[in-house]
Parts: structure tokens; sequence; C-alpha cells
């Protein structure tokens, strides 16, 4: 069995030089690169993803798994049972017949019922090919225009990552593996002994792979945005789906633009999840007062969570920046330090800023009917409620969340 060197609890991100990194944006770029790499894969593949969809891609990344399988490659997939929940019907007797292993973390039964543990799901959306080859991002196995017509196509961004922090990547797949199977009673999937992470210099760039979970790593994505944030000079530039931000986030931004730090926020100007728009647009007087500019992505559906901060740092991955991905969430990012890198995808959003964003100011919100304003403060107070359920009420939220203004 491979050993690993131990994590400490809260550790600070451990950047690697040597890796070779790939921007891909939306599905249009990720998904030839993860069907090339499964078709190429040897001896085995992790695959872990929110949601399984049952559309031309799902199919397709399905077919390609079970192909793998049947050449002798061990073909590990994990789902969440709340974000998949179909997968069981959709793909899970085709994927078994052909010898691929799957499993449900935290498996829906009947009705999903409001209680603290249904909201923690497995949201990271992973891929590790051989131990040699890594994607890591928010693009879940859906195809982009699953979505409603008018929101099309889907907009999100995922990396292709090689070089010594895969190694990182390898164990956080391995380790969900080996507790999913503990969990559900999986003996049989106990996984295989494979050589060790091919971690040799692929390239020039540094990299971080930081997790978030609830017992040793509960704040390493947000605490590498806050020191990122704090250390900020010129400017920073956020494009998260969902955002509503803590105190300590919200103070690290504050605190940047008053010391003339160029701020700019991408969200979305067409959402799947109302309740969560709504609730973060009470937070955007507060915003806008203190200088940060805010733009609504209008084109398509924004999906991303990404982030540039002075051209120099960056970060892909699933967690968006709100509670239920802060406080709850399995979550994973790739922290790249690399000014090549942060070029790039700070041009990507700067593009899809200029031609599919509407940027919000004062005056749209001084317009807004008393009726509009009422329903976005009692979205506000459901996501307070939501949160509380989880069991981060009282005790968690007054270090979490930051108040729209009164």
């Amino acid at each position: 069995m491979l050993r690993y060197p131990p994590i400490s609890p809260g550790m600070a991100a451990e950047f690697l030089p040597g890796n070779r990194l790939t921007l891909l944006n939306s599905g249009t770029n990720y998904f030839p690169a993860l069907l090339g790499a499964i078709d190429e894969a040897q001896t085995e593949i992790y695959l872990e993803s929110y949601i399984f969809a049952d559309d031309p891609i799902g199919r397709e990344v399905a077919r390609a798994l079970c192909h793998a399988a049947e050449r002798g490659v061990q073909v590990n997939v994990t789902v969440d049972g709340f974000g998949a929940r179909n997968f069981a019907s959709d793909f899970l007797p085709q994927l078994t017949a052909a010898g691929v292993r799957a499993m449900y973390y935290r498996p829906e039964i009947g009705r999903f019922h409001m209680k603290r543990h249904r909201l923690r799901r497995l949201h990271r959306k992973l891929a590790v090919i051989d131990a040699r080859i890594a994607f890591v991002g928010g693009i879940n196995i859906v195809d982009d225009n699953n979505v409603p017509e008018t929101m099309r196509p889907r907009f999100d961004y995922a990396v292709r990552i090689e070089g010594p922090t895969l190694n990182q990547i390898h164990h956080a797949v391995r380790r969900m593996w080996e507790i999913v199977s503990w969990v559900n009673f999986k003996r049989r999937f106990r996984l295989a002994p494979v050589s060790a992470p091919c971690c040799d210099i692929a390239g020039t760039q540094t990299a971080a792979f930081l997790i978030r979970d609830n017992i040793r790593h509960r704040n390493d994505i947000l605490n590498a945005y806050l020191d990122a944030i704090e250390g900020a000079r010129n400017e920073i530039l956020l494009a998260n789906a969902y955002f509503m931000p803590g105190v300590r986030f919200g103070r690290a931004l504050y605190a940047a633009a008053q010391r003339g730090v160029r701020i700019t926020v991408l969200l979305q100007g067409k959402t799947d999840h109302p309740l969560l728009r709504y609730a973060t647009q009470t937070l955007y007087a507060t915003a806008l007062k203190a200088g940060i500019r805010i733009f609504e992505y209008e084109k398509s559906f924004m999906h991303a969570k990404v982030a540039v901060i002075d051209g120099q740092w960056a970060t892909v991955g699933s967690s968006n920046i709100d509670p239920f991905s802060l406080l709850l969430a399995k979550e994973a990012n790739i922290v790249v330090r690399d000014p090549l890198f942060g070029k790039e995808l700070k041009a990507s959003l700067e593009e899809a800023i200029a031609n599919g964003a509407r940027q919000l100011l004062p005056e749209d919100l001084t317009r807004q009917a008393w009726h509009s304003r009422l329903l976005r403060w009692l979205a506000y107070g459901l996501v307070r409620a939501l949160v509380g359920i989880a069991g981060y009420g009282q005790r968690h939220w007054h270090n979490h969340d930051i108040r729209p203004e009164e």
C-alpha cells in the first residue's frame, strides 16, 4: 500500500515547482482532454463528480470508462448521492457490467430531508489517470448545453496537471475512495497497490492542491484566499458562481479596497439557484460603496469558481465563496503561482466581462422596487436559516457571515 507524507491540520498551502498546467475553458476544452486521457489509461482511473448527467457528454464519458475497465484498467468512480441521484438507474448497470467500480457519497434514500448532514456534499470535480495526469476544476460530467436554452452554454474552467503537485491530488482521491468504501462497507472495493505517482519535473509552474473537509482541512481553501487577498497590491479579479462571503473574507476584500487595490467580482446573471443569487444581491450596496466593481455575466450560465490576484496568484476549483462550500461541502482547488498562468486566466475573464457581462451601478439598486428588495432580504434570511440547520448557527455564523448594509 502506498505511503504518503502526513498533512498537518489546517496547514498552509504547500507550493511545489516543476508542474505543467493547462487551463481548460469550459467543456469544449475539458472533455476532449479528459476523454483522451481516459482512452490512454493503462493502470488506474479515479473520477469524482458532483453531477454525472445522462446526456451526450455523460454517456460518452461512461463509454470511455467502460472501455478502460474492459482492457484491464482499475476504474474508480465516486459521485455525490444528491447531485447525481439518478446515477444508479442511468449508468450503474452499464458501468458495473464492464468492471467499473462506482460508489455514492452519502446516497439519498427516499425524500430529501433538510437535516444537517444532507447539506454536506461531495462537490469536488477531480480525475486522476495512471497517477501521472490530473484534472481539477469546477466542471461536472455534464454537457455544456444541458441547461435551459436561454442559458447555453455553461461557462466554467478546469486545469490539466502534470508534475510534483500530482502527488497531493493522487493522495486525495485515494483517501476519498477509501473513506467512501469503508462507510458503504464495500470491502470488495479496496484499492489494489499501484506504483507511486509520477511526480517528475514536467514544467516550470508552481502550484499547490487544496481540499476542504470537515476534519483536517476545514479552512485550507478559505485561508489560501485570505492570504492572497491580504497580500494583494494592485488587482483582485474574482469570478464565482455562488458568492456570499463570510466576515473574514469580506473584511479582507474591503481592507484591500481601502489600500487602493482594484477589485472586480464577476457573478452570475443567469442562475440555476435564484435563492442564492437574491441573497447575494443584498450585499451589493455595501460592496459598491467600498469601491468594489460588480459584474453579472448575462451571456450564458456561469459556473466558474476562479480568481487571479496581482497577475501572479490564481486558483481554479470547485469551491464557491459561500457558506455551503466554505463550511459544509467537500471541495478541491488548485492554487497557482505563475505569471503566465495568471495572465492567461485573467485575459479569459476580462474577455468574458467585456463580451458577456453587465456592470452593476449604485443607481441600479436605488431603482429596485420595494417588493424586489424585500424578496432579496427574505432570500438572505432563508440562506442564514439553512446554514443554521446545517449546524453552523450561533456558534459559527458570526465567524463567517458578512452582513448586508442595513
